[in-house]
């Protein structure tokens, strides 16, 4: 009964001064608002990878041919070749399969609408081992490759961009680098990865990319898929042996290829984003401190304008507890409801950003809770000091105070 009365009581002097309680809290609302904020950005992002790397798959190991230095600088060495990935899909007991690539950019023409597109010479198993489905017509089969055809594949994104309906495009001719290629098929959309949209690239037949377009017959890079009943170091040892011989590479030389984990490389990014999210919601932690600093004060300045007040109560029995109770229960309760409007404050905040931003936001349940009870430990601790002052205060002097 004491406490219900002490919360009542309590709620009638924050209304009896709502515009200063409203000020009071403003430090409180803010620091909320910036924690749940900040945490729902790095949340989003963390998803986000999680999302990418579902979508390019943790399994698949890429190989590209590794860089040398002249004079300080990297250069690009071409060392991958067709040979080399159809060794490793006879030789490989790791790896259940293999995808060579080429990727350039080049100016693609549909009518009279012009664009400079990431165009990927591959084989007719790159949406098996990368995770990518038609939505319209066909890929490139390997009568495609073998004979070197004029075919090209959309990403999902293309269709928009030249204006015309995805399942309409199926038959119609392109242009790439000034060659006519048929269109045969639209892939589904599957999402970016981050540092790349794969739904506005275009794929060709592997040899046609080689011998009609870059007139290059190395490969860029090799995906090599790891088999369900194996594991990825297994697959990168085995990845490294038949390729070390297939380049004649001699035992205690470098390797003139690089594998890359997918997977190792996305949990760097996550455990980044992680470090950057806890660094971005202390620092508006921060400001959850000042707010409380600010109750305090407040809180401070209420008790020498009700030391009146505190007199009287003493005068009619009120102990010292009751005195410390009511003022600790009033900055409790100024602290959760600027919590609750900062929590307010956060999500809208989230939702604005996701929406004009595009960035992806994620308010949780567990960030709320913690930053609504960090707020409530704020108000308490902040509260003790002003509380233990009215508490202290003698009841004769505090009658004769004006």
């Amino acid at each position: 009964m004491l406490i219900t009365e002490t919360i009542r009581i309590s709620l009638m002097s924050i209304r009896g001064n709502l515009f200063r309680a409203l000020l009071t809290m403003l430090g409180i609302i803010i620091g909320v608002g910036a924690v749940i904020t900040m945490v729902a950005l790095g949340t989003g992002a963390q998803r986000a990878i999680d999302e990418q790397m579902a979508a390019l798959g943790g399994d698949i190991l890429s190989i590209q041919s590794s860089s040398w230095f002249s004079r300080g600088v990297a250069r690009d060495q071409q060392t991958l070749t067709t040979d080399d990935a159809m060794a490793l899909a006879v030789g490989s007991e790791h790896v259940s399969d293999v995808v060579p690539e080429i990727s350039s950019r080049f100016q693609i023409k549909y009518g009279n609408k012009n664009f400079n597109l990431t165009t990927i010479g591959t084989t007719p198993n790159y949406p098996d081992v990368h995770g990518f489905t038609l939505a319209h017509g066909e890929f490139i089969s390997p009568a495609d490759n073998s004979a070197r055809r004029r075919v090209v594949v959309l990403g999902s994104e293309i269709p928009g961009m030249l204006e015309v309906d995805a399942a309409l495009l199926v038959g119609q001719k392109v242009q790439i680098r000034s060659i006519t290629f048929e269109i045969i098929g639209v892939m589904e959309a599957k999402g970016g990865s981050g540092w790349r949209n794969p739904d506005d690239d275009i794929w060709i037949p592997l040899s046609t990319a080689q011998f009609r377009v870059t007139g290059n017959e190395f490969v860029q890079t090799i995906s090599a898929k790891v088999s369900d009943a194996s594991t990825v170091p297994m697959a990168m040892l085995e990845i490294e042996r038949v390729l070390r011989r297939e380049h004649g590479v001699l035992p205690g030389k470098d390797n003139d290829f690089a594998i890359m984990n997918r997977k190792q490389f996305a949990q760097s990014r996550q455990e980044a984003t992680q470090v950057f999210t806890y660094l971005l919601a202390g620092i508006a932690g921060v400001s959850l401190v000042v707010g409380g600093i600010g109750i305090m004060n407040i809180m401070l300045v209420t008790v020498t304008e009700r030391t009146r007040e505190i007199g009287v109560r003493k005068a009619l029995g009120a102990t010292k507890g009751n005195i410390l109770l009511q003022f600790l229960v009033e900055s409790t309760i100024l602290c959760l409801l600027g919590g609750l409007l900062g929590l307010a404050l956060g999500a809208g905040a989230s939702a604005l950003l996701a929406k004009y931003a595009g960035w992806q936001t994620v308010v949780t349940s567990e960030s709320a809770i913690m930053a609504f009870g960090f707020s409530a430990a704020v108000g308490m601790i902040f509260g003790i000091w002003p509380a233990k002052r009215a508490a202290g205060l003698d009841p004769i002097e505090a009658l004769r105070h004006e």
